[in-house]
């Protein structure tokens, strides 16, 4: 009952029939995401079409009733507006190619195909005016837009005048309340933010984060070659921890891992998986290049100084003695190394 009264309060506030009174079999309400059913559960715990379709919850619905009652008591209204005279926000936060990465757009195509759009995007006039006087570009909503754009309709939206940081401030908080980035997006978010020079206490304002993630976010971003970025996709599922593993082989390349990472993302195995696969398999097939770090165990003298260090890296291993010593030891060691082994070896051949 509390549902119906709050998607009737939305119904009032457009006017008409945002949300129908008894949904009809087969038609469901806009969806913005879903998130995917948790592991294990069987075929019964699947989301119906009808059920998926369900995305805006009960108290997102509330959420959005009273952001219209506020835009109206400010004299806003909510207009219609052709998507091709939209344009894109001035930063991007995501790296979905629609139904690629991004396999709920279909299902919001299809949603505003049967029911209409029930969430208004925001939007301000484009700077400048643009072509007429009359485009304007997104705050929050992009999907909705490119969904509209699909079906050849008009695109319900708020028109509200916005500076940069009130537009940047109203697309994270539409991020982090709908449809959460993945890490490696709010890494490029973060870093299309700074390169602009917004001051790094909005850009974290915007991600909703403390200053220590979003200098691993900038990291990250900094450090993994763009072109591998937009190859892999949003990944969703790589999280933080791997991100900041893949930027670590990327930070000290001299340009072999650039290569061999480029040689993967062009195979046709690579462009045919999906985002988290993607991830997986660049991240594999570097990880195996990686060199193990030495291993080093100090040589003492009998009075406690340093007389060599014992480095072993991979197969191969290394005595490096101290600059005080005498060279003239050193040469009686290696004098006697063939000597030494060959009796090491017939000692082993004993045993």
């Amino acid at each position: 009952m509390a549902g119906r009264d709050r998607k009737n309060s939305i119904k009032a506030l457009f006017g008409g029939d945002i949300v129908p009174a008894a949904d009809p079999p087969g038609r469901a309400p806009e969806v913005k995401s879903m998130p995917a059913p948790p592991a294990g559960d069987g075929p019964g715990r699947a989301a119906s079409g009808a059920v998926k379709a369900m995305g805006l919850s009960l108290t997102s619905i509330t959420r959005e009733a009273e952001e219209l009652r506020q835009a109206l008591a400010e004299g806003e209204r909510v207009v219609s507006l052709d998507p091709d005279r939209i344009d894109a926000s001035f930063v991007s936060d995501r790296l979905s190619d629609e139904e690629r990465d991004d396999p709920d757009f279909a299902a919001l195509v299809e949603s505003i195909r049967e029911s209409g759009q029930q969430v208004p995007i925001l939007v301000r006039p484009a700077p400048g005016g643009g072509e007429g006087g009359e485009r304007y570009q997104v705050a929050y909503g992009h999907r909705r837009v490119k969904a509209a754009r699909r079906l050849g309709v008009t695109v319900k939206a708020i028109v509200r005048p916005l500076s940069d940081e009130d537009l940047v401030l109203a697309q994270g908080k539409e991020n982090a309340e709908r449809r959460n980035l993945s890490f490696i997006e709010r890494a490029l978010f973060a870093q299309a933010l700074t390169a602009r020079g917004f001051e790094r206490k909005l850009v974290c304002e915007a991600l909703a984060v403390e200053k220590s993630e979003l200098s691993r976010l900038l990291q990250v971003a900094e450090n993994v070659p763009p072109q591998v970025v937009r190859a892999i996709g949003p990944a969703p599922k790589a999280g933080r921890a791997r991100w900041m593993a893949l930027g670590e082989i990327f930070s000290n390349d001299n340009g072999a891992r650039l290569e061999i990472a480029i040689d993967e993302i062009y195979s046709t195995r690579f462009r045919a998986a999906p985002s988290d696969q993607r991830f997986r398999m660049l991240f594999d097939r570097l990880s195996r290049l990686r060199k193990p770090e030495p291993q080093v165990r100090a040589i003492a003298r009998a009075d406690g100084g340093p007389l060599a260090r014992l480095e072993r890296r991979g197969k191969a291993t290394v005595i490096a003695f101290a600059a005080d010593v005498d060279p003239a030891f050193a040469e009686r060691v290696a004098a006697r190394l063939a000597e030494d082994y060959a009796a090491f070896l017939a000692a082993r051949a004993e045993t």
